[in-house]
C-alpha cells in the first residue's frame, strides 16, 4: 500500500497551495529565457506546476502514486503548455538524454525521496544554470496551536504516539536542514527564503485535509474511522469560535551549481 493510498482526492480538494511569493521567486529563476523546461519531483497532485504554467513552456511531473497522478492529470488537462506525466519515483526518472531541466522544484516530498540520489541524477538533466528548489511548510501535526494540540492528541489515541506514515509505518523525521544537503550537492549555490503564510481552517476542511495525509488517512484509523471523524469534527467545532488559525512558514531552498 501506498503512503497516499486513497487519499488523493482529498489532496487535489484540501490541501493549500504555494504562496504566491514562493511563485514569484521561482519565476524569477527562469524569466528572460527561451526555454523554460519544468520539472517537478514528488508532484502529488499537480500544485505546483499548475501555479507555475504560466511561467514555463513545458513541464514533466514525475509522481509515483498512480491516485495521485490521475488527480494531477486531471487538473493540468487543457494547458497551453506541452505537459509529460511521468509514474515513476524521483530517483528512478530517466529522461531521454537530450532533456535538461531548466527549474526542478520538489514540494512537500523531499523527505520522502533518497535524497543524495536524486541530486546527484539531476546532475545530468539540467541545464548548466538550472535552479533545484525544494520548498515545504509542516503540516497541521507540527503546528503549535491549542486547536492543532487537541487534534494531534485525538489522533494519537487511536493510532498511537508516534506519527504514522501509513499503513504500518512510522515517520522517520529528518533532521538536516535542506540548505545543508543542497550546499553538498552539485547544486551549492544555496540561498533560503522564509514565507510567513497564515491560513484559515475550517471544520470540514481540516477533516478533509487529514484525510490527505500519512499520517491520518481514513484507512489507518480502520473500523474506528466515523467514530473518529465524529469526535474530530466535534473537538473542532468547539474551537471554531475562537478561529482555527494556522500560522506557517513556508520555506524555499534554492540551489544552483557553483
Amino acid at each position: 500500500m501506498s503512503k497516499f493510498d486513497t487519499t488523493a482526492p482529498y489532496y487535489a480538494t484540501y490541501r493549500p497551495g504555494i504562496p504566491d511569493e514562493a511563485v514569484e521567486l521561482l519565476a524569477q529563476r527562469v524569466a528572460g529565457k527561451e526555454h523554460r523546461a519544468l520539472l517537478d519531483l514528488g508532484s502529488g497532485t499537480g500544485q505546483v506546476p499548475l501555479a507555475l504554467a504560466g511561467q514555463v513552456t513545458e513541464i514533466d511531473l514525475v509522481e509515483q502514486d498512480t491516485g495521485m497522478i490521475g488527480e494531477a492529470g486531471k487538473a493540468l488537462a487543457g494547458l497551453p503548455v506541452a505537459v509529460r506525466l511521468h509514474n515513476t519515483s524521483a530517483e528512478e526518472f530517466t529522461p531521454p538524454a537530450s532533456y535538461r531541466a531548466d527549474l526542478v522544484t520538489v514540494c512537500r516530498a523531499f523527505h520522502w525521496m533518497n535524497q543524495s540520489v536524486v541530486l546527484s541524477r539531476l546532475e545530468s538533466m539540467t541545464a548548466p544554470d538550472a535552479t533545484v528548489a525544494v520548498m515545504g511548510d509542516g503540516s497541521l501535526w507540527t503546528a503549535r496551536t491549542e486547536w492543532t494540540d487537541a487534534l494531534r492528541t485525538l489522533i494519537q489515541e487511536y493510532l498511537g504516539e508516534e506519527r504514522r506514515a501509513g499503513k504500518g509505518q512510522k515517520y522517520a523525521a529528518h533532521d538536516r536542514p535542506y540548505r545543508e544537503i543542497l550546499a553538498e550537492s552539485a547544486f551549492g549555490q544555496v540561498e533560503e527564503h522564509s514565507i510567513t503564510v497564515e491560513r484559515e481552517w475550517s471544520t470540514e476542511t481540516v477533516i478533509g485535509y487529514l484525510y490527505s495525509t500519512s499520517f491520518a488517512a481514513r484507512p489507518l484509523f480502520g473500523e474506528q474511522v466515523d467514530d473518529f471523524e465524529r469526535r474530530a469534527r466535534a473537538l473542532l467545532d468547539d474551537h471554531a469560535a475562537g478561529g482555527l488559525t494556522e500560522h506557517a512558514s513556508f520555506q524555499v531552498v534554492l540551489g544552483r551549481r557553483d
